[in-house]
């Protein structure tokens, strides 16, 4: 008789060492079944949707990279993100305190916007009216107003508006845009 034959009948004699068998059942019937379906979806999590988000939004309009970015937010999904911050970008703002403006680059944006993901509960951008555009074949600067509500929980909840003026570029007018530069106009 196979162990896990031979585990079923001793379930179906009754209680007695039931700790252990129930343990033992568990790793003998469940954990190979489990491994053999490791490639099936897991049964006991909700499934992800990961198509919400990008399925929301065009990088290859200017309109569009605007939708992904408020996608991004409101899905709280880097992998949105991501694609449209350039391997080049700088993200530039002022600090008030000492009088000067300071830069990140690509890796230290994602960290940020990773953080920013994970710890808020919800958020919510909205873009308001583009106050100035530029635009060649292959980039584009805008400067939109954007309203930004952070929510870390019930009782801290952050308020952010201002203007975000973006450079953005593709390679060819077939390419997505990304985000080159990002100067931060806001209150924050």
């Amino acid at each position: 008789m196979e162990p896990v034959q031979r585990e079923i009948q001793q379930l179906k004699r009754g209680p007695g060492r039931s700790g252990s068998l129930l343990l033992r059942t568990l790793l003998t019937v469940f954990l190979p079944a489990c491994l053999c379906c490791a490639g099936c979806l897991n049964p006991f999590a909700p499934g992800r949707d990961d198509g919400a988000a990008a399925a929301s939004c065009d990088p290859h309009t200017v309109d569009g990279i605007f939708q992904c970015f408020q996608a991004a937010y409101t899905f709280r999904d880097t992998t949105v993100y991501g694609p449209l911050v350039d391997a080049q970008f700088i993200f530039v703002y002022r600090d008030y305190d000492l009088s000067v403006d300071q830069t990140w680059g690509r890796d230290e944006e994602m960290r940020s916007t990773y953080g920013l993901f994970q710890n808020a509960q919800k958020l919510d951008l909205i873009w308001n009216n583009i106050i100035s555009t530029s635009a060649e074949s292959t980039t584009v600067n805008v400067v939109r107003g954007f309203n930004l509500t952070v929510v870390f929980n019930a009782s801290d909840i952050e308020q952010i508006s201002g203007y975000a003026n973006l450079t953005l570029q593709r390679s060819s007018a077939s390419d997505a845009w990304r985000i080159v530069r990002w100067r931060d106009e806001s209150n924050f």
